[in-house]
């Protein structure tokens, strides 16, 4: 029994379309592991920064966490959207580009987001590392 629940757990899709708004949890009622199906990942945390600051487009986004590819940026942003954390506005008909922002639920992450991004910046001082100069280094608090 404990082979199949970990197997059902482990072969999610993550790249359901948006709308699917329960994703399985590998761990069944562990509070840790449905906040890292919701934001974990290498590039969530910094894709809700962004949007913390106001609303993007797609490529606006794209410039600001690059090197990510569109392929994996695409992923990402239907995982948030689909666990109910970023809204995906389109703004006429396709292929018009679309604005992403924070749902409401989406801002109650903000001080996890700027938790994170504080003691990033903690230890950057600690491991001797020059935080970047050039305004796209996630610098700036938001809360």
């Amino acid at each position: 029994m404990m082979a199949a629940r970990y197997e059902r757990a482990f072969t999610m899709n993550k790249k359901a379309p948006a709308g699917n708004s329960i994703r399985p949890n590998p761990l069944e009622g562990c509070p840790l592991a449905a906040a890292f199906t919701a934001i974990g990942g290498k590039w969530k945390l910094t894709l809700l920064y962004w949007l913390a600051r106001g609303e993007l487009h797609f490529a606006g986004l794209h410039g600001r966490v690059t090197p990510i590819s569109r392929k994996v940026l695409t992923e990402q942003l239907r995982e948030l959207e689909a666990d109910g954390l970023i809204d995906r506005i389109p703004t006429g008909a396709v292929p018009a580009p679309v604005i992403y922002r924070l749902t409401e639920y989406g801002r109650t992450l903000l001080p996890v987001v700027e938790g994170v991004r504080a003691w990033g910046e903690t230890h950057l001082r600690r491991m001797s590392v020059q935080p970047r100069s050039d305004g796209m280094g996630c610098g700036t608090r938001i809360i």
